[in-house]
């Protein structure tokens, strides 16, 4: 019995080994470049954008400045409706978002499931390829927005920690406790602001993912010109110079 288990498990990972293989096959090393290019400036923008260097701060760094300020004037705002009306809109951002992002995932799942259309769609355009290569084709989209969705929702979470947060400060500059509040409230938001450029992030390059479909070439087009784009809105853009303007 042992023994019949054993030979079982064998040929099972015989049989695992060759269709991977076979897989393999259907790739070249520009489709394994490519793909390690999307995700190598993914990784890497990613980096540079939340660790900037001191003499070019990013947008998403300089906000982080205005988020601090924001709680620091929000101690003596009375009402604070103005900040929950805000914070509600971030949320509302947020959760728009994941939804979208849940709903593509489920077309992501669906086009894997149906791979025999997508096939045929591909034929009219002349492009030969297996089903299971789409799947694979798919399944890195997929991750990204699987990705994003998850720190959409994170990012949900953390505006609604700092709601909480916010209501628990006291409106005046003398309390007890009112600095050391102020402070958590602020890198809560900026922690879940955070999480919402990285599911914007994630969004991008899931875009970018799909021009994989027409081939490696396609893709680091369409990569590079997603991590082009976050380049720019980052660190070279007019709301960038907006926030850069010094106060007068």
């Amino acid at each position: 019995m042992l023994q019949q288990f054993l030979d079982y498990g064998a040929i099972v990972s015989l049989c695992e080994a060759m269709t991977f293989f076979e897989l393999i096959h259907h790739f070249s090393y520009w489709d394994a470049a490519a793909v390690a290019y999307l995700f190598i400036a993914w990784c890497l923008i990613g980096w540079l954008i939340e660790n900037p260097p001191k003499s070019r701060p990013s947008t998403a760094v300089l906000m982080s400045q205005y988020r601090r300020h924001w709680m620091t004037h929000m101690i003596d705002r009375q009402p604070r409706i103005f900040d929950m009306t805000l914070l509600s809109t971030l949320r509302d951002g947020t959760a728009f978002l994941g939804s979208a992002c849940l709903i593509a995932i489920g077309g992501c799942l669906a086009a894997i499931a149906n791979g025999e259309n997508l096939k045929g769609l591909a034929a009219e355009i002349a492009i030969d390829a297996p089903v299971v290569v789409w799947d694979v084709k798919i399944s890195v989209t997929l991750i990204f927005v699987a990705s994003a969705f998850m720190k959409f929702v994170w990012s949900n979470r953390l505006f609604g920690y700092c709601g909480v947060m916010m209501a628990a400060v006291p409106n005046d500059f003398e309390a007890v406790g009112v600095q050391s509040r102020t402070h958590k409230a602020a890198e809560i938001n900026i922690s879940a602001a955070r999480a919402y450029n990285r599911g914007l992030r994630c969004v991008y390059f899931a875009i970018g993912s799909l021009g994989w479909f027409i081939g490696p070439v396609g893709l680091f087009v369409t990569a590079s010109m997603a991590l082009t784009t976050l380049v720019r809105r980052e660190f070279a853009s007019v709301s960038r110079a907006v926030l850069l303007e010094p106060d007068h």
